[in-house]
């Protein structure tokens, strides 16, 4: 029965690997590296030294993991055989090295003799080039770990090994779970190199570095206590308590269409919140909104319908497949461009709409309805090219309108009406105004003014009746006056 030994490489070339590694490559009859391509092999060849490798193997199988075991296999068969191996592998054999892992039990299983000497890992060489201090706590892991393990941001990781764009681009999206997608980290490009690299970018271009190889790594920062991470769980647990047995009676019997009209009122008190300019009040309001979005996707995992997990990772994945310019290799110039590729990319995933006009629903409040309505038909050119002709198709409709009602038929004065809405509406878009928005805003405002009138009249002991028209409007002439220095 032979004996295996391992060794490590360190980071860079010769001159980081220790005596004793050096001296027993040098005696090695059997030295099997996991990969020639590392700086050191060029000083190993120049100095005689000979050996093997298992790059045939990367090239052979589909998954590293199945790589790294066949490796594990053949060292460890070797020594069944009666040879003595020397089995080196990239930086130290004790620092995210799987093959060690591997070759440890394979040989513990036959009573084989295995042997690791300490080696320097590019582990050193980050400390000191980013002046990180270990003991402030640190992940170490694999670029294809990563992916079966949920990131560990509450203390800094060194990601190794990231391989290529595609690896990358997995970690990149793994990250993100638990990641701002702007957060800032470090790629480690060839760390100890002469062509040694550090960028500092945000998470979500990691994957755009065409350079990335086997010697390239990231390291993340830890997340800033601070920062707490956003979870549903504490909403979803309440939610699903009043709807169980012995919950809330009225929270028990209500379905998706008894819910419908709060939804609808918890947006408007949303869009209210946004029109105050008051931050508390839309913490508040968008935690209503939120509360019936996870009561709506309770009720519906009840059903096994969907489950608000499904409802998270279904509007993440369109997100990333609407922003190919993000997380794909789409240019684009600039905001224009954007919209246009998002409409070509959800005209792709509707393609069972066959009118123009589809998709817009047919609850929408009417203003808001007639926007978006007119919106689609600009985009097949089914509009004017500037404002002039819907100024004048306004006063056309107007005149059309009054017409109507010197006629009295009530009919034709419903639908001369419509007819000006509908041409206001248009107004309002080339106008760049939302109309349903600009209508809510009135709205307040007249209830603003209304209720500083009301004040007034009850201040004064008096009926409404008791004031003239001259003198209401003067009254509200004031409101407006207030309204403004206010």
């Amino acid at each position: 029965m032979g004996s295996i030994k391992i060794i490590g490489l360190g980071p860079s070339g010769a001159e980081l690997i220790t005596k004793e590694t050096w001296e027993l490559m040098e005696q090695a009859e059997n030295l099997c590296l996991r990969t020639k391509y590392h700086p050191a092999v060029t000083d190993l060849a120049k100095a005689g030294i000979k050996f093997f490798s298992y790059d045939y193997l990367y090239e052979r199988e589909k998954a590293f993991e199945d790589v790294y075991k066949q490796i594990s296999s053949d060292v460890v068969q070797r020594a069944q055989k009666g040879e003595d191996v020397v089995y080196a592998v990239p930086g130290s054999p004790m620092v995210a090295e799987k093959t060690v892992g591997f070759i440890k039990k394979l040989a513990a299983s036959e009573k084989i003799s295995v042997q690791i000497y300490p080696g320097m890992s590019f582990l050193e060489v980050l400390y000191t080039q980013l002046g990180v201090d270990p003991i402030d706590g640190l992940l170490i892991t694999d670029a294809l770990s990563l992916t079966e393990q949920a990131a560990n941001v509450s203390t800094g990781m060194v990601i190794t090994q990231l391989y290529d764009v595609h690896t990358a681009s997995e970690v990149k999206l793994t990250l993100m779970e638990e990641l701002p997608d702007d957060y800032e980290v470090i790629l480690l490009y060839r760390l100890g190199l002469p062509e040694e690299k550090i960028y500092k970018l945000p998470l979500y271009e990691i994957d755009r570095h065409k350079e990335i190889d086997y010697l390239t790594s990231l390291y993340v920062p830890a997340l800033p206590h601070k920062q707490k991470q956003f979870t549903l769980s504490p909403l979803e647990a309440i939610i699903k308590r009043l709807r169980a047995p012995g919950g809330c009676p009225w929270d028990i019997i209500q379905t998706h269409k008894t819910l419908r009209q709060n939804l609808i009122e918890e947006v408007y008190e949303v869009i209210e919140a946004i029109d105050f300019e008051d931050p508390k009040l839309l913490c508040e309001e968008l935690g209503d909104l939120l509360m019936q979005i996870v009561f709506h996707a309770r009720m519906a995992e009840e059903t096994g319908l969907f489950s608000m997990q499904d409802v998270v990772d279904g509007v993440t994945e369109k997100l990333v497949r609407r922003h190919p310019h993000v997380f794909g290799d789409v240019t684009v110039k600039d905001a224009g461009e954007v919209l246009l590729n998002w409409e070509a990319i959800k005209r792709r995933e509707k393609s069972e709409r066959k009118s123009v006009l589809d998709g817009v629903p047919k609850d929408l409040p009417a203003l808001m309805s007639a926007y978006k309505l007119q919106n689609k038909a600009d985009k097949v050119g089914f509009d004017w090219k500037n404002i002039t002709p819907v100024w004048e198709k306004l006063s056309e409709e107007i005149n059309e309108l009054k017409e109507a009602a010197a006629s009295g038929n009530h009919a034709r004065i419903e639908d001369e009406l419509g007819d000006v809405l509908f041409t206001v509406v248009n107004l309002s878009r080339f106008l760049k105004v939302g109309a349903e928005l600009a209508l809510l805003a009135s709205n307040r405002k007249f209830r603003n003014r209304f209720t500083y009138i009301e004040k007034k009249v009850q201040a004064q002991h008096q009926a409404w009746q008791d004031f003239t028209l001259k003198e209401l409007d003067k009254l509200w002439d004031e409101a407006k006056s207030f309204e403004k220095n206010s």
